[in-house]
């Protein structure tokens, strides 16, 4: 695992105890099954859609202009994105699980939990905060600790996106995604050394799609045309979060990427 992959989890890990020392797991269990109950995914992935993000900042880019995330938000669903994903980690990120909860409230697209999540207690927690869904990243989770997450998510109803960086990681987590309802596959294409993209990986791994679980490309998707080149090798959602950030109209360029992806993916169906 990357020294930076290494240090997200130790962080991660770090604020599950600190959370554990304050209220029970049943406690915070509790809270998330008090919440609303979360949205569906409905039609998600049948052609091609978009996972907008709401990111404070970025290990590689820096932080990114100042703007109301709930204003971010409501642009992202004027544009029509099926999903709204939003930072939870605080310390690369600027984010914060009450960043999660204030888009949550604001909207009524599903809203993603982005996270480095390893331990139930934080599944919980963001289902509590209005959470629809989580991301897991495969990596950093042996067996037992990514079952955990997964049957935490499952218990509270969130829908959840399965993160690989690499053949091997995709082998593992295609196998997961494909036994268990509500889970879609994610391919992240960001070298975790150097935290730089690498589009190719898109390409290299995309024989390794399953069949059933909507697939993600992520990172390195900024403009219509790189919404074609992965919804031609079979992706059927693009999360997208830099470029709408640094965009002066979101809801415009999501519309664009949103249609861009459909017309491509429904010439190759």
């Amino acid at each position: 695992m990357s020294r930076f992959l290494t240090t997200m989890a130790e962080r991660s890990r770090f604020r599950a105890d600190q959370l554990a020392s304050r209220r029970s797991l049943q406690e915070v269990r509790d809270d998330a099954r008090a919440a609303l109950p979360p949205r569906p995914l409905g039609a998600f992935g049948t052609v091609f859609d978009v996972i907008a993000e709401i990111k404070p900042r970025s290990p590689a880019e820096g932080a990114f202009a100042e703007r109301s995330s709930v204003d971010q938000a409501r642009s992202y669903e004027a544009g029509g994105a099926g999903m709204i994903s939003v930072l939870a980690e605080p310390s690369e990120f600027g984010g914060s699980i009450e960043l999660v909860r204030i888009v949550s409230e604001a909207v009524t697209t599903p809203v993603l939990a982005k996270d480095f999540l390893i331990d139930p207690i934080q599944v919980y927690q963001a289902r509590a905060a209005g959470a629809d869904g989580v991301l897991v990243i495969a990596r950093i989770l042996d067996d037992r600790d990514m079952t955990s997450l997964l049957d935490a998510a499952s218990d509270c109803g969130c829908f959840v996106i399965l993160e690989a960086f690499d053949g091997a990681d995709l082998a593992r987590v295609a196998e997961v995604a494909s036994a268990r309802p509500n889970t879609l596959v994610g391919v992240n294409c960001r070298d975790l050394d150097t935290l730089q993209v690498v589009p190719a990986r898109h390409v290299d791994l995309a024989d390794g799609l399953p069949d059933g679980p909507v697939a993600v490309a992520e990172s390195a998707i900024g403009a219509p045309a790189d919404v074609e080149r992965v919804a031609a090798l079979g992706y059927r959602a693009a999360l997208v979060g830099s470029a709408l950030m640094r965009a002066e109209a979101p809801d415009v360029l999501v519309g664009e990427l949103i249609e861009a992806g459909r017309r491509v993916a429904t010439m190759a169906s």
